[in-house]
């Protein structure tokens, strides 16, 4: 299974690391904006691929998960908004989590049976292998 990665900037990259010494560049809207990938295991087995996405804290109905073009979309969107009103002062915070990674299936995913879960924190998505095409030997006669 091969993994198309989606640009993004690490924290660890020459950029980053200038900007975060330039004074001028650490109040700008984006200093602060590096998109985090949740972690991926991908593990094979004789009859099928598991993809476990880590990704605590979202709800099954938070995800979006299709095949389009021999490719898997794995997203999420979570927003949440938290007001907090006391005598003298309101509070309001506004959070937006989101991800969005791709993976390019292999040729022998069954791509009409895939089926997934989200446990613990955890979403499970199980592609399924096509069944080997077996080829029976024939003996060709020559004349």
């Amino acid at each position: 299974m091969t993994l198309v990665k989606k640009g993004w900037s690490s924290p660890f990259s020459n950029k980053f690391l200038s900007d975060f010494f330039n004074a001028d560049k650490l109040f700008e809207d984006d200093f602060f904006n590096v998109e985090r990938m949740p972690a991926v295991n991908i593990v094979e087995s004789a009859d099928h691929f598991e993809v476990e996405v880590a990704v605590p804290g979202m709800k099954k109905e938070d995800f979006k998960v299709e095949v389009k073009d021999g490719m898997l979309h794995i997203s999420a969107e979570r927003e949440e908004n938290k007001e907090e009103v006391k005598k003298n002062y309101t509070r309001k915070e506004f959070s937006v989590a989101s991800f969005s990674r791709m993976f390019t299936l292999p040729e022998n995913v069954k791509d009409v049976d895939i089926g997934g879960e989200y446990k613990n924190g955890v979403l499970h998505i199980v592609l399924p292998k096509k069944e080997p095409v077996k080829i029976d030997a024939k003996k060709i006669e020559i004349k």
